[in-house]
């Protein structure tokens, strides 16, 4: 287990300097996604699979999203005993620094039908339902995923970019929240209470990840995050610009708040849980809160692309990874939210401590407050960021 914050994480990345400011600067790529010539079907993109004849794995990732040893990094133990258990060779990859930045990487050869030289892509939800949208995914075989239909989390099943859990499988998920200092604040438990009380005033941040901060504000007015009206996202959307023309919000951040929110140069934000974990190794006043209203899941997934040549053996690794005891190994070194039934009784034999966090291992209680933010189509994705780029001022 690693107890050093991280300073730049995956969901920091994708919120960075290429986060949703980028997604409006690629306004044109973006145009061409609805192109009669970018859309594919499984009917029109054919993919061959050569897994009974080769034994190999492409798997692209993201930085510091795989366990390593801290004896010798080049090793990778959970992935070593992939590759032992079942002789298929891993070519893995941490190329994936930004969702939209990757999505360029692979544009061209998937609107073409043509092959990206990946088997396995790990992308987070919005992105992983736009590419699903335009038919780049291969579906997967269930019945080679039964680790999966047996383990993967109540709460990440269903979801309306991928209801049936074929397309899409969960690599690992966080939560969006509340977080606060007790060194410099009182507790907070509200969303409004962080956009108006006035011992917050000018110490409060929210994050530039539209889906994360008006999937917060649209459930603290009562609605729902996972299904809702262009006028739901409005009313929130004023709530936040009355936040922000008061001077209650500082500023809007990637992941950059967790040092400040540390330092107790902020009071309280809008924050990952991810962030937090590594926070309160070394500061148990920092906390997470679930706010009353509820909190934002994401996940980061595990897609098949079209094209890739070894569907059988990427469905193998994916099988692999939603065993319980391998989950809980994963677990312990990436200190996100694990998608995997069981892994956290696995997890006790590896840390107790581990096991007992609740943003590690959220319960039933929590995770039944949790809402995955709305699949967008390609129209819906342009308006929204761009109402919420106007008010944050990006």
């Amino acid at each position: 287990m690693r107890s050093a914050f991280r300073p730049l994480t995956r969901r920091g990345l994708l919120t960075g300097t290429l986060g949703s400011a980028a997604l409006l600067a690629a306004g044109g790529t973006l145009a061409g996604c609805g192109t009669p010539g970018a859309q594919q079907t499984e009917a029109g993109c054919v993919s061959e699979d050569l897994s009974g004849t080769e034994k190999t794995l492409a798997f692209s990732n993201w930085p510091q999203y795989m366990d390593v040893d801290d004896d010798d990094e080049s090793k990778r133990p959970t992935l070593d005993g992939f590759v032992s258990k079942t002789g298929i060779q891993v070519n893995y990859t941490e190329d994936v620094n930004d969702n939209n930045e990757f999505f360029g990487k692979v544009q061209n050869q998937l609107a073409a039908c043509q092959s990206t030289g990946r088997d396995v892509m790990v992308l987070t939800d919005w992105m992983a339902a736009r590419m699903i949208r335009l038919g780049w995914i291969q579906k997967l075989d269930k019945a080679k995923l039964p680790n999966v239909e047996a383990n993967l989390l109540p709460s990440l099943r269903n979801r309306s970019f991928d209801a049936e859990s074929q397309l899409a499988i969960p690599w690992q998920s966080g939560l969006a929240g509340l977080a606060y200092n007790g060194r410099v604040a009182k507790e907070i438990r509200t969303v409004d209470e962080l956009l108006t009380r006035a011992d917050l005033k000018g110490k409060v941040t929210a994050l530039s990840e539209m889906r994360d901060t008006m999937g917060l504000l649209m459930m603290s007015n009562g609605h729902n995050p996972a299904d809702f009206t262009a006028s739901q996202f409005d009313d929130a959307l004023n709530k936040l610009k009355r936040a922000v023309d008061s001077g209650q919000i500082r500023r809007f951040t990637g992941n950059d708040y967790a040092p400040d929110l540390a330092k107790g140069d902020i009071a309280a934000c809008i924050g990952w849980s991810g962030d937090v974990v590594q926070l309160g190794f070394d500061d148990d006043q920092i906390k997470f809160v679930v706010p009353d209203s509820g909190v934002m899941l994401w996940s980061d997934n595990m897609l098949v692309p079209n094209r890739a040549t070894h569907k059988a053996n990427a469905e193998e690794v994916i099988n692999y990874y939603y065993d319980p005891a391998v989950a809980a190994q994963l677990a312990a070194y990436v200190n996100y939210i694990c998608p995997v039934q069981g892994a956290q009784a696995e997890m006790e034999k590896i840390d107790p401590e581990l096991a007992a966090n609740p943003l590690i291992f959220p319960d039933e209680a929590m995770l039944t407050t949790s809402r995955v933010f709305m699949a967008l189509d390609e129209q819906q994705e342009r308006e929204y960021e761009g109402k919420f780029q106007q008010v944050i001022g990006a």
